[in-house]
């Protein structure tokens, strides 16, 4: 019977990197002189004066030490405090994909067949670049494939989704071979003068190739089940998008984010909700899905989750295997690249795939705004 391989992936990360110390010395600066401008206020008890980040804070909320990003020096820059990423022409490749593009390239290469045997790409992603044409279709473009392509936005989940979306083209026969891309430019969304949140996310691309099992060669892995969940929430949000234009409020540059206004659109959150929400809900639907599927989720080799925070990831790993996970069981890469949405979950699997035997089963798992949950069970062929 036919089933849907992921056959091969790909990883782009950016040259850059900040670490914890180098985001909090920026971000205090900023602050500093934010109280300085509002002393009046302050004084009068108007505004509360902000309070400092600093290194120690950050590696407890999160566990993240450091993070990729396309723009380093405007993201540092107190003046600025958001990445400098020039726009480009219409007729040059957009930076979205290119980042996509290369990512897909090593994932192609790793996978050894012509570009002539994938027949859609699925660009899954928390954020565009514009609402068209399509990205998918740009990227489709630039790698020479035929077929046809489209975006999908799930936030954090869009990857699960998106391999679950291929999974079905693949079974139902529609086409041969899927490639999924997850271009992420998180700096982008984020509010780099809100302290709970300046240090979340970073910037990178995955890309999955998922195949039918008619045609793939050796090697790779058998998707033995995909299983998606949405629950509406407004515990993590973004209101960026087109209709803002016609609101009466002033738009939302970096000026008047700078100054605290129209922080709704960029990334936002009410963190301890969200744990509090999130960490039983992927836990059980991970626990019920592995029962449909006859796999004893105690005795999962690997779990590949998203990396959003080491508390929900550590949490929800002792839910699961009903103990807690030793680090190559359950594995964490926040450290180094922070928060990558719909990337965290592909990254975690594109570089700690090794120690498996065939049958050993895995699970690459997402969960994120909407709320959003994506379970993948994957069996070493």
């Amino acid at each position: 019977m036919t089933h849907a391989v992921i056959a091969a992936t790909g990883l782009f990360t950016p040259e850059q990197s900040i670490s914890n110390a180098e985001l909090v010395e920026a971000y205090n600066a900023w602050a500093d002189q934010w109280n300085r401008d509002h002393a009046l206020q302050i004084a009068e008890g108007d505004v509360a004066a902000l309070t400092p980040s600093s290194v120690e804070f950050i590696e407890k909320a999160s566990g993240i030490k450091s993070r990729f990003v396309l723009d380093k020096a405007g993201i540092l820059d107190p003046k600025r405090m958001a990445p400098n990423l020039p726009e480009r022409s219409n007729d040059e490749l957009s930076i979205m994909a290119e980042m996509a593009v290369r990512a897909a390239r090593q994932a192609i290469e790793a996978w050894g067949k012509p570009v002539s045997e994938i027949g859609a790409v699925l660009c899954a992603a928390s954020n565009m670049p514009r609402p068209y044409p399509a990205l998918a279709v740009e990227i489709q473009q630039a790698l020479g494939i035929e077929g046809f392509g489209f975006d999908m936005n799930v936030a954090c989940s869009s990857a699960t989704f998106g391999i679950k979306t291929a999974a079905d083209f693949i079974a139902s026969g529609s086409v041969k071979a899927v490639l999924m891309v997850n271009p992420e430019i998180c700096s982008a969304h984020l509010n780099f003068t809100d302290r709970d949140s300046h240090f979340i996310f970073g910037d990178v691309c995955t890309a999955v190739i998922v195949e039918s099992s008619d045609t793939a060669g050796p090697g790779g892995w058998d998707v033995l089940g995909t299983r998606l969940k949405t629950v509406f929430s407004n515990n993590i949000r973004n209101n960026f998008g087109f209709l803002n234009r016609w609101a009466e409020e002033t738009g939302a540059g970096p000026t008047e984010r700078a100054a605290g206004q129209q922080d709704d659109k960029l990334f936002i959150q009410q963190g301890r909700k969200v744990f509090k929400d999130v960490v039983p809900l992927v836990s059980d639907m991970i626990v019920d899905h592995a029962g449909e599927l006859g796999i004893e989720p105690t005795g999962l080799k690997r779990m590949w989750l998203h990396q959003a925070n080491i508390n929900m990831n550590q949490m929800i790993g002792r839910k699961v295997l009903g103990r807690d996970p030793e680090p190559q069981e359950n594995v964490i890469i926040l450290d180094e690249y922070a928060n990558t949405s719909s990337a965290g979950s592909i990254i975690a699997f594109h570089l700690n795939q090794q120690g498996f035997e065939t049958g050993e089963v895995g699970l690459i798992c997402s969960f994120g705004a909407g709320y959003s949950a994506g379970t993948v069970f994957v069996r070493k062929r």
